[in-house]
């Protein structure tokens, strides 16, 4: 997150919210094993170009898919809320959340919106950093309290 948390209210906007500890272990990921491909390709004597541009290819595409899934995040502004999950990106304005939840065992945070439909908000999610999730969750939660017409839900 971007922007501290205080404890006597909601963080001020714009702020962003996202897995940080789980997107440094991703990129950190790919990063080592497109460099291992790629040396790897270039420490074989009989490897052909050919073969080389395969590994390195190979050590690019799984980067992008490591970048993908690296990509949710929460941004909340005056105006609203962004929510960019793995392949969409989702503007709201804060009338539309009617309420922030994050129960226990979900994967990440759920909006529940106005129009009775419920948006998976990627960017909060416990997988890694339980106690982070937790407090990005309850700020997200203040701030829809503070800016929509929503209520919240634990």
């Amino acid at each position: 997150m971007s922007t501290p948390v205080s404890p006597s209210g909601p963080p001020g906007l714009p702020v962003t919210f996202r897995p940080t500890r789980t997107r440094v272990v991703l990129m950190s990921l790919g990063t080592a094993l497109l460099v291992v491909l790629t040396a790897v390709s270039f420490l074989l004597d009989a490897a052909t170009a050919g073969d080389r541009a395969s590994f390195i290819g190979t050590g690019l595409l799984v980067f992008a898919f490591l970048g993908l899934l690296s990509r949710p995040k929460v941004v909340a502004a005056r105006d609203g809320v962004t929510v960019v999950n793995l392949t969409t990106k989702r503007r709201l304005e804060w009338a539309q959340v009617v309420r922030v939840t994050l129960r226990p065992g979900d994967a990440w945070v759920h909006l529940d919106l106005a129009d009775g439909t419920t948006l998976p908000a990627m960017g909060i999610q416990p997988g890694i950093a339980k106690d982070q999730a937790i407090a990005d969750a309850r700020a997200l939660r203040a701030l829809v309290e503070e800016h929509g017409t929503g209520t919240s839900a634990t």
